[in-house]
């Protein structure tokens, strides 16, 4: 310390001279006494480097060990028709039968694509004969499986205009095409000539896709209210709310039913189960939960959309969480630390997602246990400096042995589900914005700029 003393008299001397020495002696004092910087050997990279596309996806509390495992598919299936969203066992068919390559046959415009405003999050649906979409400005249009649009309408309110909202879902049952739009309507079209047979104010925005099940359709507006309204007349059943949240995506899942239970999800991260007739709260639980590290936001927002196996239901957030619950009492069985964009597909003992950080992931059924993440495009590459900008994977659908993912970067990818390896890709110029959804061994997909297009 001897040098420290010489250097606090200097200091001393120094503010006797002149009062503007004080600062000097203070720099001079601290000099004296600070250790000298260590540093740390390594290769030093920018922290934005986590976020680029070639980074590799790492936990730091977990290490990845992804692994080929054998599954046994469930035999395909030659569907003719899918009218409503997978999440309700009814409606859905776990391996739909698709020729080995795939091959556009037709394409046609069915309205206005996505712009920075406008979004088109309706997939299409598929009964009847006919492929029903639904563009970003609310025109619903009915296309035959030889790609001639039969009839278009328009289901946006009189008093509306334009830009005033976007984005819905459709759903289709016994003859009837019920739409959902933001402009917070629930519509019911008549599916051989789309004439109105009715329609439901519902006071909030309604870009979620509807269910309909029985004699009552069920759906979320408002990301936090819960409606069942009667099938033939429109008229209102009953309505359950949930905790209200500003901190959404746009476009609700689509609630599930089982075992004589409707179970919504909001935007709060909650789901509830009531009883499909009356609306009788049986249980509430929560996608809740977000994982160290990465994840593409931090709300708990019902991304992963909820599906039905069994007696379990799957559903996810984009916060970082996937997560299996009992559909009997809502009791968490498990939660995965990943989270989930897109659909939540249970099949053969497995549960295959596109995770919140851009994986094709699959997980194990009955623990939620990683098995293999395949890496999909993340941020788009030439315009690195702004990280916001990123494609997004619609899927997966299981279809002719493999899990499908069509993506907004201009590929229609197909993966082992064995192993999760690429095994082709098919191009879509535009990109997708929808999900791929498969009937008639034909695979229907919407781009960015607004066309059905058909792949065999």
């Amino acid at each position: 310390m001897g040098n420290s003393q010489d250097a606090r008299l200097t200091a001393r001397r120094l503010v006797r001279r002149s009062p503007l020495a004080l600062g000097l002696a203070a720099t001079v004092l601290l000099s004296a006494c600070q250790e000298r910087e260590v540093i740390i050997p390594g290769v030093r990279e920018p922290v934005s480097a986590a976020l680029t596309a070639d980074a590799a996806v790492t936990d730091a509390a977990q290490e990845i060990t992804d692994a080929a495992r054998a599954i046994t598919l469930p035999a395909q299936v030659a569907n003719t028709s899918a009218p409503q969203g997978i999440g309700t066992q009814s409606f859905r068919t776990d391996h739909a039968s698709l020729g080995a390559a795939l091959t556009p046959i037709w394409s046609v415009n069915i309205g206005a694509g996505d712009s920075r405003k406008y979004r088109i999050n309706a997939d299409p649906v598929v009964a009847d004969g006919r492929i029903f979409t639904l563009d970003s400005l609310t025109t619903v249009s009915a296309v035959s499986t030889g790609g001639q649009v039969l009839w278009q309408a328009d289901v946006r309110p009189d008093e509306a205009n334009d830009n005033d909202a976007t984005g819905g879902g459709l759903a289709v049952d016994e003859g009837r095409l019920f739409v959902t739009t933001g402009f917070g309507a629930l519509t019911a079209l008549d599916v051989e000539t789309g004439r109105e047979l009715w329609t439901q104010d519902l006071n909030a925005t309604a870009s979620g896709r509807p269910t309909v099940f029985g004699d009552l359709g069920y759906l979320v507006a408002g990301d936090n209210t819960g409606w069942a309204i009667e099938k033939d007349t429109g008229r209102i059943a009953w309505t359950v709310t949930a905790s209200d949240s500003i901190t959404n995506v746009l476009g609700a899942p689509a609630p599930v039913v089982v075992f004589g239970l409707a179970v919504f999800s909001f935007g709060s991260g909650e789901m509830q189960a009531v009883f499909r007739q009356g609306g009788l709260r049986r249980w509430d639980s929560s996608v809740s939960g977000r994982r160290t590290g990465r994840a593409l936001a931090s709300f708990d927002d019902v991304t992963g959309r909820p599906v039905v196996a069994g007696s379990t239901i799957y559903a996810g957030n984009q916060a970082g969480r996937t997560v299996a619950s009992d559909a009997v009492n809502g009791r968490r069985i498990w939660t995965a630390t990943e989270g989930a964009l897109g659909t939540v597909l249970p099949v053969a003992g497995s549960v295959f997602q596109v995770s919140a950080r851009n994986e094709l992931l699959r997980l194990d059924a009955t623990d939620g246990t990683r098995i293999w993440g395949s890496r999909l495009p993340n941020f788009v590459k030439d315009k690195p400096r702004r990280f916001a900008e990123v494609f997004t994977h619609h899927g997966p659908v299981l279809a002719g042995g493999r899990l499908i993912v069509a993506s907004s970067d201009g590929l229609i990818r197909s993966y082992d589900p064995a192993s999760g390896a690429l095994v082709g890709a098919t191009e879509i110029d535009a990109g997708a914005t929808t999900a791929p959804v498969v009937a008639g061994r034909t695979l229907y997909v919407v781009d960015r700029k607004g066309t059905l297009i058909a792949y065999r």
